[in-house]
């Protein structure tokens, strides 16, 4: 794609991983400190504000995973092109489709959410002060949300090659921006007053706009994207391929926060102090999953390449390294929550008895969150494989299989710690469902698991057939 691409193909797998994975700690840390400024600067204009940030930001997350699910179809399609050495051309018009696709569907997604916000947002039960301010944040951050789609595709076209650092500064200064910007305008600078919920959202678009023309123009300079007279030829197939990772992808990222929501809903028949301390709790967690999408970030150009490249054992090698730091920072992130686990809920919220909730969700769920980091991970191995069907189906079976009609029923018989033994439950059996998924599609070459992938187990009674024929 240029001459800044890396080959990996070749090298040190855990050094790879490294190099992608480490840089994108702090990108992904800078957007989730976004969200949590938003809400600290909002709740001190009044509880309208803060009450609409409540409102809003699942339905946002939720939004968010079409520019998840874009980049990560277009990280696929432009990896697996460089590990089979496809030329530069080819690959520069591959990331302009990818990019001029993204814009159309962000550009759709945006506005629909702008025409329907009214109607979503009263249905949700926003009323009166609530919904007018939602609807003076929502079409500021609608506007901005193509800007984000095509960012979030050329940092995917900079992971293909290998190149971590670029995705990971150009979301750092998108959330120092938007962050610097947010106080000035919500609460007004000098003779100029303040705009409330509409300064959030226009600091938002305001540093979207900046980061992204920056983040095309280093494409541009590089070379990952160019314009010329036969950049249209192959658009259509481009689009086709990107399409076919990229919205399973996205279903995929938003069947989590739609999950949780509902989990939410049955935490809130335990009582206001139940679902603010479960709240609580989720916020940390979301910080103690932070390496997890990291390293899903690194894993995915070295599975795609190695694909391309027709380097399967390749692809299993960095599979298995992940799968075990992800074991390994599961478990030490679990002992840190037990031993730290009133503190933090005590930092975390106001009231003692949410506390005590926040407290008891870090103790026990902390013990699976190696678990879940394995979902993540294998999640991120199946879409760079070209099978997001498959990871949609495992986060599917994760959340609405398992967590949400446990968590109902545990709320139902053994209160609070009933939802909590659905998310340790949903954990660690959506971990071993991974490792079946895996090794069904060639990701993992465990021989004894304890349940065989259908495909292994069809091959094994066809050998015992033959064996006795």
């Amino acid at each position: 794609m240029s001459s800044r691409d890396t080959d990996m193909t070749q090298g040190s797998v855990g050094g790879l991983l490294w190099r992608v994975s480490a840089p994108m700690s702090l990108g992904i840390l800078g957007v989730l400190m976004v969200g949590l400024a938003d809400a600290f600067f909002l709740a001190r204009v009044g509880e309208v504000e803060l009450a609409a940030v409540g409102f809003v930001y699942p339905v946002i997350v939720a939004v968010s995973a079409f520019s998840i699910g874009m980049s990560a179809g277009a990280n696929t399609v432009l990896s697996q092109a460089i590990g089979r050495t496809e030329s530069g051309n080819s690959l520069s018009c591959r990331a302009l489709h990818a990019v001029g696709f993204g814009a159309l569907i962000g550009l759709g997604v945006g506005s629909a959410l702008w025409l329907v916000a009214p109607v979503l947002f009263t249905a949700l039960g926003a009323r009166g002060e609530v919904h007018a301010a939602i609807l003076a944040y929502l079409p500021w951050w609608a506007a901005s949300f193509p800007i984000l789609v095509v960012t979030m595709i050329l940092n995917a076209a900079f992971r293909a090659g290998g190149d971590g650092l670029t995705p990971s500064a150009l979301m750092v200064a998108t959330a120092v921006v938007n962050i610097a910007m947010t106080p000035l305008l919500v609460f007004g600078i000098g003779t100029i007053e303040g705009l409330g919920m509409a300064g959030a959202g226009i600091a938002t678009l305001a540093a979207r706009m900046l980061v992204g023309v920056l983040a095309l123009g280093i494409a541009v300079r590089r070379g990952t994207i160019a314009f010329g007279a036969h950049t249209a030829r192959g658009f259509t197939r481009s689009v086709r391929d990107i399409a076919a990772i990229g919205l399973p992808a996205a279903a995929s990222r938003a069947v989590n926060p739609a999950g949780m929501a509902l989990v939410t809903a049955a935490a809130a028949t335990l009582g206001d102090a139940a679902v603010a301390g479960f709240g609580a709790a989720a916020r940390v967690q979301a910080l103690c999953l932070v390496p997890f999408f990291a390293l899903s970030t690194g894993l995915a150009p070295i599975i795609g390449q190695a694909w391309g490249a027709d380097m399967q054992g390749r692809a299993r090698h960095a599979l298995r390294l992940s799968a075990g730091f992800a074991l390994g920072y599961g478990l030490c992130a679990a002992i840190v929550l037990w031993i730290l686990a009133d503190p933090i809920a005590q930092l975390m919220t106001d009231d003692g008895t949410a506390a005590s909730y926040t407290a008891q969700y870090l103790t026990i769920v902390g013990w699976s969150l190696g678990g879940y980091g394995l979902v993540v991970t294998v999640n991120a191995a199946l879409t760079a494989r070209s099978k997001p069907g498959w990871a949609l189906g495992l986060s599917l079976t994760r959340i609405g299989v398992i967590y949400v009609p446990l968590a109902w029923l545990g709320a139902l018989t053994l209160g609070f710690t009933g939802i909590l033994l659905a998310a340790v439950a949903a954990n660690v059996i959506a971990a071993w469902l991974g490792m079946v998924f895996a090794q069904a599609n060639s990701l993992l070459a465990l021989r004894a698991l304890p349940i065989r992938a259908p495909s292994d187990r069809l091959a094994h009674l066809r050998r015992n057939r033959h064996a006795r024929g």
